[in-house]
């Protein structure tokens, strides 16, 4: 069985590498991040004795993309499931006041960066009569909250995307699987708030938010169903939370 993992270098990507590894799948792993990437093949391969492929692009350029699937060894074209985790928030301020850099960055890694995985994977698939594609979504497709607008809208698109995958690869024996978790500690309040530590650390002071490996557990928990079986969509939050902005702090 093999794997494609996008975003992998950090949070839910790498502990979603990291699980599928440890249960024997092989892996495809992306992201920009050459150095943790490697490291985490040499970490993958070492403990589990399982075969890691990297491939280092920017899933926001197109050409990146399509040359690096378009390299793979017709071996590694035989792709049981694709997770499409690379995403981001980027800023936190009304719509009149939004920075554009972040608009387009969260556009183009969210929306069109998924778009641009699963229209080069899912022909692979279709190839070869079978396949699994889990996109992380965010409880920010399902409602919206001030100051998110973007980000949000982002997220509504990955849900609206995720119902029509499901209905344009029904015919192919394509599972589609959307995951949206709420706070998740990890690297994205950083990268929201531009690498301000500090100000993300306030994101989630006095609560237990999930961990990346809830969400690793969850998206190996739906790929690993009967065949006859496809988890639709899952939402997913830490106990002391119970929308978007409804958090109990001690």
């Amino acid at each position: 069985m093999l794997v494609v993992i996008t975003g992998a270098s950090s949070g839910i990507g790498r502990s979603t590498s990291e699980i599928f590894a440890k249960n024997g799948y092989d892996l495809i792993i992306t992201g920009r991040r050459q150095e943790r990437l490697t490291a985490l093949k040499t970490k993958l391969e070492t403990n589990y004795h399982v075969n890691v492929k990297v491939l280092n692009f920017d899933i926001r350029n197109f050409s990146e993309v399509e040359k690096a699937i378009t390299s793979l060894s017709a071996e590694l074209q035989h792709i049981d499931i694709l997770v499409n985790n690379a995403g981001l928030a980027a800023g936190l301020s009304s719509i009149q006041e939004g920075d554009l850099s972040h608009w387009e960055r969260m556009i183009d890694t969210n929306i069109k960066g998924l778009l641009y995985a699963t229209k080069l994977i899912a022909p692979l698939m279709i190839k070869n009569g079978k396949g699994h594609i889990v996109n992380i979504g965010s409880i920010a497709g399902k409602e919206v909250y001030a100051n998110g607008n973007v980000y949000c809208a982002t997220k509504h698109a990955v849900d609206a995307l995720s119902k029509g995958m499901r209905i344009d690869l029904l015919a192919h024996n394509i599972k589609v699987t959307a995951i949206n978790p709420g706070m998740v500690e990890t690297e994205f309040s950083v990268v929201r708030f531009d690498g301000d530590e500090e100000r993300a650390k306030k994101v989630y002071a006095g609560i237990q938010p999930l961990l990346p490996e809830d969400i690793a557990e969850t998206i190996y928990w739906v790929c690993t169903r009967p065949a006859h079986v496809n988890i639709n969509d899952i939402i997913i939050m830490p106990t002391v939370q119970a929308s978007a902005t409804n958090v109990i702090r001690k």
